[in-house]
């Protein structure tokens, strides 16, 4: 019975002090709401008026992210202050650099991708866009938020890399500076002109919109001296900002008019030639095996 007792006084002082902590609770949720909606106003506001004025969305991207987890750490604290929790939330707050190791330690990778994202941000190795590669991931960024970088293939799959593994190993961008360079390998036979199938091949590139002419001239070199072709090299450059012209179109339309303009000018374009040598001696069977024996 004395069980029963000392069980009934503990509930009963538990419902005395909810009835009392009542008014407060409410009160810090009307108090918490109005300032989750202030805080909320203020953050729209600042972040669209940064993403009209700043020239990197991914910035403005990750540290919107931020700011909406200090909102909430600062409402909860608030919360727990109104409710006469205050020296909880003091504690919290005395304990963020123990808390931070243990948790640091815990969720190691969380926590290396979540700095690897704030290195990145300021850093900034790509833009909303670029075209990059990262071991074998390679496509377009589309956002880049605290744990992770949102990328598009071009097989149409979304790939969402971690930001410490994009930190720690090698990022190729190729579109950061405008520039992408071209390539392709033509094969002429031995018997024709290479510096006049070299003059044919810089022409036509010459003459395809949206290969650049000025900053950076296309150029051809000879490569290998096959057995039955020479191998002439070709590179050119594009413009990655201008939307009107897709890389591997114009490597498509370069190749089509290469071949077009050589077969014209009768320049040969031989496949590999390959080499049959027939080792029977004239022997059947039952010759070969009396011979052996």
């Amino acid at each position: 019975m004395e069980v029963l007792n000392d069980l009934q006084e503990q509930i009963v002082g538990y419902y005395d002090q909810f009835i009392v902590l009542l008014p407060k609770v409410a009160l810090a949720i009307v108090v918490c709401a109005l300032l989750f909606v202030i805080l909320g106003f203020f953050r729209r506001r600042i972040i669209k008026y940064a993403r009209l004025k700043a020239e990197d969305q991914l910035l403005i991207n990750f540290f919107d992210g931020a700011i909406n987890i200090a909102i909430v750490i600062l409402i909860f604290l608030v919360f727990l202050y109104i409710i006469g929790m205050a020296a909880i939330a003091g504690s919290a707050l005395g304990a963020v650099g123990v808390s931070t190791f243990i948790i640091g330690f815990a969720f190691k990778d969380i926590a290396e991708n979540f700095l690897a994202g704030v290195i990145m941000a300021f850093k900034r190795p790509f833009r909303i866009g670029d075209y990059i590669k990262s071991n074998d991931v390679e496509g377009s960024i589309l956002e880049m938020n605290l744990r992770d970088t949102h990328i598009k293939t071009v097989d149409g799959k979304d790939v969402y890399v971690p930001n410490g593994q994009i930190l720690k190993n090698p990022l190729y961008n190729y579109t950061i500076d405008g520039y992408l360079r071209g390539s392709f390998i033509v094969g002429v036979d031995y018997e024709s002109d290479i510096e006049e199938a070299r003059e044919i091949i810089l022409r036509e590139i010459m003459n395809i919109e949206g290969i650049l002419k000025e900053d950076k001239l296309p150029r051809t070199h000879v490569k290998n001296l096959n057995t039955s072709t020479v191998d002439i090299e070709v590179f050119y450059w594009i413009n990655t900002f201008d939307d009107k012209f897709s890389g591997l179109e114009l490597k498509s339309i370069a190749q089509s008019k290469v071949v077009a303009a050589l077969t014209e000018a009768n320049i040969g374009m031989p496949a590999d030639i390959v080499e049959l040598k027939n080792y029977d001696d004239g022997l059947s069977l039952k010759e070969r095996k009396m011979l052996e024996n």
